[in-house]
């Protein structure tokens, strides 16, 4: 499992402009919060060869002299309170041109009182010394204050070194290459761990009514006609705080580890409530994962023929992103409609480890370009070479050319279609990695343009002498 690194700290001070910069400008997934000023974000990124999870939170503002003498429990808004529970380190992102306020000092005096490591980050420090930007903060108690500029880079990288060097480094859990991982995941109280009993066929999970139920990924495995699997059921993506039942908590931490931990994503809708944008932006994150998948709508029974086609024409509108999935009206509960999902789960888990023999992959390519050519790029047109196959899990396909950075993402979405197209392949996504083509004589040629500018030098010089 990934680490998860969360920023917290006060209004404006650039917590999304580091979260942004620690992933790529990519929001991974948006789970939205009434009464907040913004969104918590979830996204992944790299340093090194450390991946981790990033989180960042609402801004924290308007604390109470109450909030000085209670528990974080009481001082922290519940969002970044359930954010900060699920860390496992700790940045704290202050604001180094307006400097040390009451509000910092109110949040490091809760941060100091969690489990989880903290780090301290001074940032729009950039075109001041790093030892004048930082020399307030010393005061807050949480060590060494980092300077940093979320805006430019500067200090970033030192910064995030000294965090994951005191994360441990987690060992992925190997299981047999031929056996199949399996996160169920979906909004809370869609029936994932009804699901999960009805595909063990006994009550391996416990289930209750209320959304919220299950705390943490909870693995199982089982064998089904000589084939084993395992399972991981999944934290609802909101879960009922402890605290209060009036107070609601986002949890997608869990959903998301899940699902970079499985091979194939059983993504569960619930068609009664219809298709949701939050459900848009998980598959969403699925597919930026690169996982097969399956989509199981459940609480089919009981709704009539208009619900049940206005439920399919939403899934084809919102879901479009996923047409490669095989869907499945299911009813979880009642176990009908479930026989067929390990069917769809092993042609996704096949489809995801199959070799695409470079032969076979060069007529698709060949096929889908004379079928549609790429849009002309400026210098001339885009030409597409050869392809071969660079990995497994899903499928990536490398194809080499001339111009193709002026390919654009939508002709890609058309190569990768064609790909799953030509060799059947279905409930797993097609990755297309465009290359420049070099050309194998540029050496030969640059000493032949060398050898005939030596000989154009070579009467000047007879004549001088």
């Amino acid at each position: 499992m990934k680490s998860v690194i969360v920023l917290v700290g006060r209004p404006n001070v650039g917590k999304s402009t580091l979260f942004n910069r620690l992933t790529g400008g990519r929001s991974a997934l948006v789970a939205p919060a009434a009464g907040l000023t913004r969104d918590r974000q979830y996204g992944a990124g790299t340093v090194g060869d450390r991946p981790y999870l990033t989180v960042d939170t609402g801004g924290l503002a308007g604390w109470s002299p109450v909030g000085r003498e209670a528990t974080l429990v009481n001082a922290m808004s519940a969002q970044v309170r359930q954010a900060i529970s699920e860390a496992d380190t700790i940045i704290f992102v202050t604001d180094g041109r307006e400097g040390l306020n009451t509000d910092d000092r109110e949040i490091a005096e809760a941060l100091r009182k969690q489990r989880s490591p903290v780090w301290l980050a001074v940032n729009k420090t950039e075109g001041i010394e790093p030892q004048l930007a930082t020399v307030e903060f010393h005061d807050l108690g949480l060590g060494e204050p980092a300077a940093i500029s979320a805006a430019r880079g500067d200090g970033v990288a030192r910064l995030m070194a000294r965090v994951l060097q005191d994360l441990p480094r987690t060992e992925e859990r190997l299981e047999p290459e031929d056996m199949p991982v399996i996160a169920v995941v979906g909004r809370p109280n869609v029936g994932k761990s009804t699901l999960v009993n009805a595909l063990l066929g006994e009550e391996r999970v416990v289930v209750f009514d209320e959304p919220g139920t299950t705390r943490d990924s909870i693995r199982v495995t089982l064998e089904r006609r000589g084939r084993r699997y395992a399972l991981i059921d999944t934290a609802g993506v909101r879960r009922r705080a402890r605290i209060s039942d009036t107070v609601e908590k986002f949890s997608v931490v869990k959903a998301l580890q899940a699902v970079e931990a499985a091979n194939v994503v059983i993504l569960l809708l619930d068609a009664r409530s219809g298709i949701t944008e939050q459900d848009a932006m998980l598959a969403g994150f699925v597919l930026e994962c690169g996982r097969s998948v399956v989509l199981a709508v459940n609480k089919w029974d009981g709704l009539d023929p208009a619900q049940r086609t206005r439920i399919k024409n939403e899934l084809h509108r919102k879901m479009a992103f996923l047409q490669f999935a095989r869907v499945h009206y299911i009813s979880a509960r009642r176990a009908t409609g479930i026989a067929d999902l390990f069917a769809s789960v092993d042609r996704a888990f096949a489809s995801a480890h199959k070799i695409l023999r470079t032969p076979r992959l060069n007529r698709v390519l060949q096929g889908a370009v004379q079928a549609s050519a790429p849009p002309r790029a400026r210098g001339g047109p885009v030409r597409l070479k050869y392809a071969h196959q660079a990995g497994k899990n899903p499928p990536l396909v490398v194809i080499h050319g001339t111009r193709v950075d002026a390919v654009p993402p939508s002709y890609r979405r058309y190569l990768s279609k064609a790909v799953r197209v030509g060799f059947g392949l279905e409930g797993t996504p097609v990755q297309i990695e465009l290359r420049a083509a070099e050309n194998p004589f540029a050496p030969q040629a640059r000493q032949r343009a060398k050898r005939r500018e030596n000989k154009g030098k070579a009467p000047g010089r007879r004549h001088a002498r």
